[in-house]
């Protein structure tokens, strides 16, 4: 853990501190903190707060209700002394957090708008953009039944053995189901937390939570030391949603938290997938819904799923990285490094590609030659397919 590979590319000391304070003082997804970061930049929105002149009506007063040893209204100093305690514990914990313009920041989740995550707290030696860029997500019902459980291990077992990070939440049931079965065949699975990454919930999934971080990565918008609550279940669904290439439903009710990741994966384009289950099985019955109405696509084994995820020109019976329209592979792994919004530096892209720079240089020419990238004062950026 302590062993990461930082990237030099990073964003703004001040705009990393604001984003953790506002972390803490806003609960994650919320559009309207969001929307005002967006246009105001997040150093700007966390010193209204601290002044107690925030235009939002939830954190207009929050200034006179934070804890002793915040400074007073009028506050002038430094963000990053206030931000101090949580890189602190971060460094004691292993832990790291990765913001928008971090060579490890997974650009996918930009897609959420006004609801993106200010800033993701990770622990885990896992790169978590390296691993968001092939990666599905297994979520379904946490009072799940046997044969949920086993279609779940095993089609997270498959897809791990074939180079795909497993994405789920950590819960009872589905979730568990699906990060033991990458664990089980020593692939990589990724847990995005609605609690603190310092934080095991539920207790009784202690050591898988610290397998997770053994040998993938967790992740969580909420700050330490926040305890797992209603809320944070359901907007956590949608960083799940985002950070993968789809969504697949293993079992769910009626009324269900995984549905809540299916519509969130739908309504950000991704594909989103059900396994069919027993016609008199309740814990079938969301899953059979999404198939009636047409929300998703009937998988029954990896084949179907990776046939769905996979980038074009990608067999779905191998390991091997992706190749889009016919690329080579240096040239697709520089290409998946490469980031859609936010120009990156040929040195970034080095790092998060794993390649020697003058062979992304090479690359980065023929790209852009074929029209997949182009390039401007700032680096580089993928140009829209």
């Amino acid at each position: 853990m302590g062993g990461v590979v930082r990237d030099s590319t990073s964003a703004a000391p001040e705009d990393r501190a604001a984003r953790i304070l506002l972390g803490r003082w806003s609960e994650g997804g919320d559009p309207r903190v969001g929307a005002r970061v967006a246009r105001e930049g997040a150093a700007a929105v966390a010193r209204e707060v601290l002044r107690g002149a925030s235009p939002l009506p939830h954190l207009a007063d929050l200034v006179t209700r934070l804890p002793r040893g915040f400074p007073d209204r009028g506050f002038a100093g430094s963000l990053e002394d206030l931000a101090a305690d949580d890189l602190a514990r971060s460094e004691r914990l292993g832990a790291r957090y990765v913001a928008p313009g971090d060579a490890e920041w997974p650009t996918q989740v930009d897609d959420l708008g006004v609801r993106a995550p200010l800033g993701l707290w990770l622990s885990g030696g896992g790169h978590l953009r390296l691993l968001a860029v092939r990666s599905v997500a297994i979520v379904g019902a946490r009072a799940a039944t046997s044969y949920g459980e086993g279609i779940a291990r095993a089609l997270s077992a498959e897809c791990a053995d074939r180079g795909w990070c497993v994405v789920s939440g950590g819960a009872f049931g589905i979730d568990a189901a699906a990060h033991r079965g990458a664990l089980g065949v020593s692939g990589t699975t990724a847990c995005v937390l609605a609690c603190g990454v310092d934080v095991a919930y539920p207790r009784s999934h202690a050591s898988l939570i610290e397998s997770i971080r053994q040998s993938g990565v967790l992740v969580s918008e909420a700050p330490f030391g926040a305890a797992a609550m209603r809320q944070r279940f359901l907007t956590r669904n949608r960083i799940i949603a985002a950070l993968t290439r789809g969504t697949v439903v293993v079992e769910a009710a009626l009324r269900s938290g995984s549905r809540t990741t299916a519509r969130e994966a739908a309504a950000l384009r991704r594909h989103v997938m059900a396994v069919p289950g027993p016609v008199t099985s309740p814990m079938s019955a969301g899953c059979h819904e999404l198939l009636r109405e047409g929300a998703a696509a009937l998988v029954t084994g990896v084949s179907e799923v990776l046939e769905l995820v996979a980038s074009l020109g990608e067999s779905a019976s191998t390991s091997e990285p992706p190749a889009e329209r016919g690329l080579a592979v240096r040239e697709a792994r520089v290409l998946d490094a490469v980031p859609l919004r936010r120009p990156a530096a040929l040195a970034s892209l080095a790092r998060v590609a794993g390649i020697a720079p003058t062979d992304v240089l090479v690359a980065l020419g023929i790209l852009e030659a074929s029209g997949h990238v182009r390039r401007s004062e700032e680096g580089w950026v993928r140009r829209p397919a």
